[in-house]
């Protein structure tokens, strides 16, 4: 008498087998650890924008609240550097660079005008250069500490008020440098980010820019 066919398993009398049970929960684990790692690092973007401005780490500049009481007789040359990307701005620093005493506050103006025939808000990202200084230099007002949205051609002038603390004096990294660079970047803001790329697509090779009759207000 041929031998009887073993009884099946608990796991097969369920509807399936041990090993693809566990493959099943293993892949529904994977899936699980995805979407919470992608969640992570959409919560980690203004986190690690908070940290950087509150550190200098990454060349971001630290807001400050008081000048500093010291000021000392080292001297820097700070230059700045303007950018706009996908926007229709015109971004230029009326000084290309100053000299400023370290610990000593500074002001330096900014022209921006909107090229364009709609309203559009825009974010200004900004560094130091080199990066190690970025602990070191400090604003007390700047357009980059929020959007700022401008009306159809209009034209603005804007300040930034900083200082380069004393500890830069005392900072080995520091040792040897003359010189330090301001950069700021405008972009679209996130949620205008669409109507600012549709109209730097339409604003024309003429628009007026600084110089022009747009700037008059400057």
């Amino acid at each position: 008498m041929p031998p009887a066919d073993p009884a099946p398993s608990a796991g097969a009398r369920k509807g399936g087998s041990p090993r693809m049970t566990a493959v099943t929960r293993t892949a529904l684990i994977c899936v699980a650890v995805a979407v919470m790692m992608t969640g992570a690092a959409f919560a980690a973007v203004p986190i690690y924008k908070a940290f950087c401005q509150a550190t200098g780490f990454g060349g971001s500049i630290p807001r400050a609240k008081l000048a500093p009481t010291q000021v000392l007789d080292q001297q820097l040359t700070v230059y700045f550097d303007t950018n706009v990307r996908g926007m229709p701005w015109t971004f230029q620093a009326e000084q290309r660079s100053q000299q400023v005493r370290v610990g000593a506050t500074s002001i330096a103006f900014f022209k921006v005008v909107n090229n364009s025939d709609h309203a559009i808000t825009g974010r200004a990202a900004y560094n130091v250069s080199p990066e190690t200084a970025g602990w070191h230099v400090r604003k007390l007002q700047c357009f980059c500490f929020s959007a700022a949205t401008l009306q159809p051609h209009e034209a603005v002038r804007w300040p930034v008020v900083y200082f380069v603390e004393p500890g830069f004096a005392k900072d080995p990294e520091m040792h040897g440098y003359t010189d330090i660079t301001l950069s700021y970047t405008f972009v679209p803001d996130p949620q205008e980010a669409p109507k600012a790329i549709k109209a730097a697509t339409g604003a024309t090779n003429g628009s007026r820019g600084l110089g022009g009759a747009a700037a008059a207000g400057l």
